[in-house]
């Protein structure tokens, strides 16, 4: 069934882009040549101030899988200031059974908006030791501050934001820690915050990789174990993958689990790594996309009653064009050829490609890795991923960051290495990529054992930079440094009546190239990439367009439009102020 699935969604994708993509809208649409050198990404963690080194696992050989898989990173405007700060989730090593002041801890870093960051975890009261994975932002309980969630193996941490510039660990009384019933310490991974109910309350998505138990998990010697002949960490096969965890908000500070009466539990797919959220069929409801490694993907489509049904079979948006299943890290979401439906990005492991399904609208995903020009590369082990218009010309580009999972591998030649450099394609706006990362300076070629990846305009100059959590390494802040003159718009959004995160809200943005107008979109996100949470602010590159229309579709129904706003700005809009 799956195959005449995968031919079904490819007929009727053929003869979408014939009709959709005629000669004269590929000239008007098509972005100008690239100009090499024009966009550059340095590296200056160092020298801004984040000088701690993530910990995950043991360096050199790794005996379980818990190791391999490292954390996520977060730009968020924790204080409200208007300049993103960081967020870096740490891990620990199980040689180190005593915990002392030198123990690895996650970090916070406050922007101190000349290009550097200040230390403040423990002023923060976010010092906290373990095996740190995922990080996801949201005001869960509405009082006008971002709160974060941190997944571990073990008991999460619901970071409740005070405003006076501390945190508090409120998960144990929120009810949102998640040992099994059993008092098994889950790996929780990816996170999303979501109003998946429409309520103007947010709920919480944590994805699940294994039921972790170090005194009965397999050692590399008990297979054996091995990968290119080398004897690594056993898994995912053959270890008991994990299940997903959905928590309605109650309305009150507090969640209730219900993942099953939910319909979460309901799916084939297991070993969940990374989270995004998005409304993939244009009704209005957000649906929950998983990377899982080494089976089936999983599409929770929201039913609107609270329910939800994993769709990713038969969407064509669970497994290879050849209907495989295939080892995915991290996931990201855009409308990369403004046809006005989301699509999906996935990092998948050594010796595939990753992929790229593209949203045909009628309920189905066409694999599009080859068509597209991302079937090139098979080279790299992939988890980052996320789209990014990184020259402002209005077409979202893809990011991907890489790192292999065994640090056996080492600085060989195999499978080019345990570090490994990021892989950037542009988009040419006729459906179509080209990898050009060896043209973005040294921040996209320089070898790392990179995991988690967020985007966000941490100098708020217009354009988008990066960061990266790197496995028992220093992290990277790549600032992306650019010659061209390309407008753009940023908007924070501030919900009322919908959550006041407004997560979930849809900003569509036309704009005019060549005389003709070119309407993008996106949607403010909690979560995605890998285990990561980009900055909250929607951003749009407009080219050369000096004033952009603006419709916002706000969770509660809500549509309010803002035309004619001025590129080369941030803007605040808070639901209800603007003209309908």
């Amino acid at each position: 069934m799956t195959s005449r699935l995968h031919r079904r969604s490819f007929i009727h994708s053929l003869s979408r882009t014939a009709a959709v993509f005629t000669l004269d809208q590929l000239l008007a649409q098509t972005p100008p040549p690239a100009t090499p050198g024009a966009v550059q990404f340095r590296n200056i963690a160092r020298e801004a101030g984040l000088r701690s080194r993530t910990i995950y696992g043991s360096e050199k050989r790794n005996k379980y899988l818990i190791e391999t898989t490292g954390s996520g990173a977060a730009f968020f405007d924790y204080d409200n200031d208007g300049w993103l700060d960081i967020f870096l989730a740490n891990g620990t090593r199980f040689e180190d059974k005593v915990l002392s002041p030198q123990s690895p801890v996650s970090r916070l870093y406050k922007n101190n908006r000349d290009g550097t960051f200040t230390d403040i975890t423990r002023e923060a009261g976010l010092a906290r030791t373990g095996w740190g994975g995922g990080c996801c932002v949201g005001d869960f309980d509405n009082d006008g501050n971002d709160d974060l969630f941190v997944t571990y193996w073990g008991d999460c941490s619901l970071w409740k934001n005070l405003g006076n510039g501390k945190f508090v660990d409120v998960a144990a009384k929120a009810g949102v820690t998640t040992r099994t019933k059993s008092g098994l310490r889950r790996h929780n991974t990816g996170c999303a915050f979501l109003d998946y109910n429409k309520d103007g309350h947010l709920d919480l998505f944590v994805a699940n990789y294994i039921d972790f138990d170090p005194k009965t998990a397999p050692l590399p010697e008990s297979g054996p174990c091995k990968y290119k002949g080398l004897l690594v960490a056993c898994g995912p096969p053959g270890l008991v993958g994990g299940k997903n965890i959905l928590f309605r908000n109650n309305g009150d500070s507090t969640f209730t689990d219900v993942s099953t009466e939910a319909g979460i539990l309901k799916t084939p797919g297991t070993y969940g790594l990374g989270v995004i959220v998005s409304d993939f069929d244009n009704d209005t409801w957000p649906d929950i996309y998983v990377a899982n490694d080494s089976t089936s993907s999983t599409l929770y489509k929201n039913n609107h009653d609270g329910t939800f049904t994993d769709v990713a079979i038969e969407s064509g948006a669970a497994y290879s064009a050849d209907g495989k299943p295939q080892a995915g890290m991290g996931v990201g979401v855009a409308d990369y050829d403004c046809d006005g439906r989301f699509d999906i990005v996935k990092t998948n492991f050594a010796g595939d490609t990753s992929t790229l399904y593209h949203n045909s609208g009628d309920g189905f995903f066409e694999d599009r890795t080859f068509q597209s020009g991302l079937g090139k590369i098979t080279r790299f082990l992939g988890w980052g991923a996320s789209f990014l218009d990184f020259d402002n010309d209005g077409w979202a580009d893809i990011l991907l960051c890489n790192g292999h999972v065994y640090p056996e591998v080492g600085d060989s030649d195999l499978e080019s290495g345990y570090r490994q450099r990021k892989v950037a394609y542009r988009n040419l706006g006729n459906g179509r990529f080209e990898e050009v990362g060896d043209t973005l300076g040294p921040g996209i070629t320089e070898k790392v054992t990179g995991r988690g990846m967020a985007l966000g305009d941490f100098d708020n100059d217009g354009d988008l930079d990066i960061l990266v959590n790197c496995i028992n390494d220093y992290p990277q802040l790549l600032r992306c440094d650019s010659t061209l003159k390309n407008s753009w718009l940023k908007l924070k959004l501030v919900g009322t009546k919908s959550n006041r995160t407004a997560i979930g809200a849809r900003v569509y943005c036309t704009s005019l190239r060549a005389g003709k107008p070119h309407r993008q979109m996106d949607e403010v996100r909690s979560g995605g990439s890998y285990l990561s949470q980009s900055d909250l602010r929607i951003h749009f590159g407009l080219l050369d367009a000096t004033t952009a229309d603006l419709e916002i579709h706000w969770p509660s129904g809500l549509v309010e439009k803002l035309p004619g706003v001025k590129a080369n700005q941030i803007l605040t809009f808070t639901e209800g102020d603007a003209p309908r």
